[in-house]
This record gives C-alpha cells, sequence and structure tokens, in this order.
C-alpha cells in the first residue's frame, strides 16, 4: 500500500509535523511520497532527504532552551543558539521584513541535498503565482528557492522570483497539499497545523498580529472548502492555541499541545492498514 502525506503550513505550528513524522516512523510506515507547504515543506524536506521524525526532533531540541536545562546545557547549546538567532535577518528593501535564506541554507547544509531529484522520498513543494494568484507546485530542480518560495508569507517574508515568476507562500492557495499527492498513493495523510482560535483573547492585536492573525483565518477557511470536496484518509490537527505563526520561542509549547494528538497516530494508521 503506498501512503502519501501532506504536512501544511503554519510558522513555528508546523515544528508539530516532527511529532507526526515520528508517529509515522513508529507505525512502521514508509510514506510513498510527501507534499507540504512552508514551514511543512521544509520539515518534509529533511524528513524527504533521509532523516527519521526522531533525527529532526533532536535536530531542532540543540537549538532550543529548555525549561529543564541547567546552566551546563545551555552553554553546551551556545553555538547552535547564536545560528538559531542568526538565520532570520531584516530585509530593508521594502518587499517584506524578514528574509529567511540564512535559515533555509543551514537546513540544507544539515540535510546535504539541493535538489528534488537527489531526495529519499518524492517531495511536491506548494508556492503561488503572486501574478496570476495560481497555485504553483514544484518538484524537480533546485531546492532551496522551491522551500524559499513555499514560506514567503506576502508582506512579512521576500517573495522569490523563480523561473520567470514572482512567487509567496504557497498558504494562500493550497495550505494542506493532500490533493497534490500523487494519484498512485492509495491512501493519504494530512496533517493540519492551523491555530484554534483562543476565544478569551480581549485585547486588539497590533498590526504585525492583525497580518498575520488574517492570514491564518484566510488559509483555514480556503482548507475547509478543500475539506468539504474531498478528505484525506486520515486528518490529523492538534489544538494549538496561542502560538503566533513567527513565535519560534514557542517550540515546546507546539509539542507539549500537539503530543496528545500524535501520540493516537500510530494506533490510527496500523488500523489504516489493516482495512486496506
Amino acid at each position: 500500500m503506498k501512503i502519501g502525506v501532506a504536512l501544511g503550513g503554519g510558522g513555528v505550528r508546523g515544528m508539530a509535523h516532527v511529532l507526526a513524522l515520528e508517529a509515522i516512523d513508529a507505525a512502521g510506515v514508509t510514506p510513498a511520497a510527501l507534499a507540504g507547504t512552508s514551514m511543512g515543506a521544509i520539515v518534509g524536506a529533511l524528513y524527504a532527504s533521509g532523516r527519521s521524525g526522531e533525527d529532526i526532533r533532536e535536530l531542532v531540541e540543540r537549538h532550543v532552551v529548555s525549561r529543564d536545562d541547567g546552566l551546563k546545557e545551555i552553554l553546551q547549546k551556545r553555538a547552535n543558539l547564536i545560528k538559531w538567532l542568526a538565520i532570520v535577518r531584516p530585509a530593508w528593501k521594502g518587499t517584506g521584513l524578514l528574509r529567511a535564506d540564512g535559515f533555509l541554507h543551514y537546513l540544507l547544509d544539515e540535510i546535504q541535498v539541493t535538489a528534488f531529484e537527489d531526495l529519499k522520498i518524492p517531495l511536491r513543494v506548494m508556492a503561488t503565482d503572486y501574478v496570476r494568484g495560481d497555485p504553483v507546485v514544484l518538484e524537480a530542480g533546485e531546492l532551496l528557492p522551491a522551500l524559499r518560495a513555499s514560506m514567503s508569507i506576502p508582506g512579512v517574508f521576500v517573495p522569490v522570483e523563480y523561473e520567470g515568476r514572482i512567487l509567496v507562500d504557497g498558504g494562500v492557495t493550497n495550505n494542506l497539499p493532500y490533493d497534490q499527492l500523487p494519484r498512485d498513493c492509495d491512501k493519504t495523510i494530512a496533517i493540519d497545523v492551523a491555530p484554534t482560535r483562543d476565544a478569551t483573547v480581549s485585547e486588539p492585536p497590533n498590526a504585525i498580529e492583525a497580518v498575520l492573525g488574517m492570514f491564518d483565518i484566510l488559509i483555514d477557511q480556503a482548507t475547509k472548502r478543500m475539506m468539504r470536496e474531498k478528505e484525506p484518509s486520515i486528518y490529523v490537527r492538534p489544538e494549538l492555541v496561542g502560538v503566533p505563526i513567527l513565535d519560534f520561542e514557542k517550540i515546546e509549547q507546539v509539542w507539549e499541545q500537539a503530543r496528545p494528538v500524535m501520540d493516537e497516530l500510530p494506533a490510527k494508521l496500523r488500523t489504516l492498514l489493516s482495512t486496506g
């Protein structure tokens, strides 16, 4: 049975995909194909390069100060923490607030893969044509510009010029691309990391928070429309509350909130495999 896995966009909330991939590994499933948007594309690229879910989690943990870390552990992580703080840098040319080049170069150094063709699992990356407003599927050639484009939130990250097109975040047109997995996949798994709205919030957002919040709302509505047309074989959406899309200090919070749902995934996968 061929199983395809789609990993949705969501900034730091996409770190929940790491737990999903660990669960898939625990169930003894090797995906036949992957599709990803934004952070889902980045985590998908790491996994498709041959790293396990556990490998990716350990990679991330080297850059995160845990509440349980003492001074010794913090000092041991110092070099990685400095690298983590430097990966996202401002852009001052008016096309976006941030450049993600350093972040992506760092990840590509880690996976040691520069082209789609070198990945061990086929990967499709979603972007959006800014001029035409059409979804764009990237699955061949250089990996770096595809990942850059897929995570280029309009107004936040710098758009990417690639093969004569201006590309922005894939979440604008398809944030959970299970429909873009190869047709020969017998079953599909979709991991949605859209936020759960916090009903207790009473303070109005600032300008940046409002832009990012509206982006979350729009892509969530688009995903719901797609789900009404055709659902994946397994749909997983953890309750991720109070985690802004770019707040990378909350990786541990993402894992804490996502773990209960992800712990149930291996059993769902075994049921899926047994029923054919």
